[in-house]
């Protein structure tokens, strides 16, 4: 299987960037690592074997990106909108250099943002403000808005890097028509103190008239054994639980 680590100065983050590109052909799929991740972790944890034959036979590519959360929600200095400018810049960080790298490496045009805990967040986050550049978004046991990273507090700043808050606060109808395209899954365990979260931000997009699969495992299904199922039945949009 081919395996790749790359390297770069980021001119959006003022910071050398990490990533590892897995598999040779396909789908290209951003996979955003969880709270303070690298982007070794899912490699570390043997994610790539549950996507071995996806792998194996060209049906998707994995690009396994660092993160900025110490920088960012999780930094103890600046200010709560400080800090959400800087997850903003992780965003132009994805969209300006890590997607044209990818299509660099490989031109196939379905893209796909996957992640699971705090990287199902960044999945949803940065794919509901640039949803042209994305086809698929898979969120496993995620959290969808950053309250408690801000003591409750929001603003417009901060309403960009909160999915909940953003999807309630928009009106852009052709920025929700692109939402509607993209495809949408949403997988929570039913024990998951997250559970609450899921609902609340599934809710929020069905007032909004976008769908989506919102999919409830059996008990806390938090952890990489349950992600390693769950990424199997979600990436190649094949969804045998019904």
């Amino acid at each position: 299987m081919l395996r790749e680590y790359h390297k770069w100065h980021s001119p959006n983050l003022n910071r050398d960037m990490e990533l590892l590109v897995f598999g040779h052909a396909g789908a290209r799929v951003i996979i955003f690592p969880t709270s303070q991740g690298r982007y070794f972790d899912w490699e570390n944890r043997r994610m790539n074997d549950s996507l071995a034959r996806h792998l194996e036979n060209g049906w998707i590519q994995l690009f396994y990106v660092d993160s900025v959360d110490s920088e960012s929600w999780f930094s103890h200095t600046g200010n709560s909108t400080d800090k959400a400018c800087r997850h903003l810049q992780y965003h132009d960080y994805i969209i300006q250099e890590v997607l044209p790298f990818t299509q660099s490496k490989n031109d196939n045009p379905f893209v796909i943002a996957a992640g699971a805990s705090f990287g199902a967040y960044h999945s949803f986050s940065i794919a509901l403000r640039f949803p042209e550049c994305f086809n698929r978004v898979v969120g496993m046991s995620g959290i969808f808005d950053v309250r408690d990273w801000t003591n409750g507090y929001m603003d417009d700043v901060i309403q960009q890097g909160s999915p909940v808050e953003y999807i309630r606060n928009l009106h852009d109808g052709n920025k929700i028509d692109a939402i509607r395209n993209l495809d949408m899954i949403v997988a929570i365990g039913q024990e998951d103190p997250l559970f609450e979260n899921n609902k609340w931000f599934s809710e929020e997009l069905w007032n909004k008239g976008i769908w989506h699969a919102f999919r409830v495992w059996d008990g806390f299904a938090h952890d990489w054994p349950q992600w390693q199922e769950m990424i199997q039945h979600y990436i190649g949009g094949i969804d045998s639980r019904g």
